[in-house]
């Protein structure tokens, strides 16, 4: 990684943790929250993987659930590993599928970390006891939903990439 690529790292990191915190100061609901700032988070992610390369994008992947976690977004820590291997995931494929074409790419990538995300919280919960409702809510935010914000934050992401000046 270089100097520039890390440069970009930090940057988008903290971007990424403005928009986490978003939910602490502009009163949205709930469900909004995990559309709108899924997405925003999705999109420093792969701006990362183009920008500060997979180590970069990876290291945003751990520590915005990390950060979550301290804002108690997250319930327990547990969960943060599988939320930093769902976006770890979501950057892997993202870089891995970059000679693919756009859509497949994004689909991919938003995919397995839909996939990946629900698999793990399915487990996980099925090992701890915590009540049903919290349960539910749980499996739901980590379906479907996670696919829709990969896919928004892909596309806002490369809405971004083409403002940005090119890398020397």
């Amino acid at each position: 990684m270089n100097l520039r690529q890390l440069l970009y790292a930090a940057l988008l990191l903290a971007l990424a943790l403005v928009f986490q915190s978003l939910r602490f100061f502009i009163p949205i609901p709930p469900v909004f929250t995990t559309f709108l700032i899924g997405s925003l988070v999705n999109t420093c992610i792969l701006l990362a993987v183009d920008r500060a390369g997979l180590l970069g994008a990876v290291l945003i992947a751990i520590i915005t659930p990390v950060m979550a976690y301290v804002q108690q977004l997250l319930l327990l820590p547990l969960f943060i590993f599988p939320v930093a291997v769902g976006n770890s995931l979501f950057a892997l494929f993202y870089w891995m599928l970059r000679r693919q074409l756009l859509v497949v790419r994004l689909s991919i990538a938003a995919g397995g970390k839909c996939i990946a995300l629900y698999g793990c919280f399915a487990w996980l919960l099925s090992l701890i006891t915590l009540p049903e409702q919290a349960v539910k809510t749980i499996l739901f935010v980590m379906s479907w939903p996670q696919f829709i914000t990969g896919m928004l934050g892909g596309w806002l992401a490369i809405v971004v990439h083409k403002r940005l000046p090119k890398l020397r």
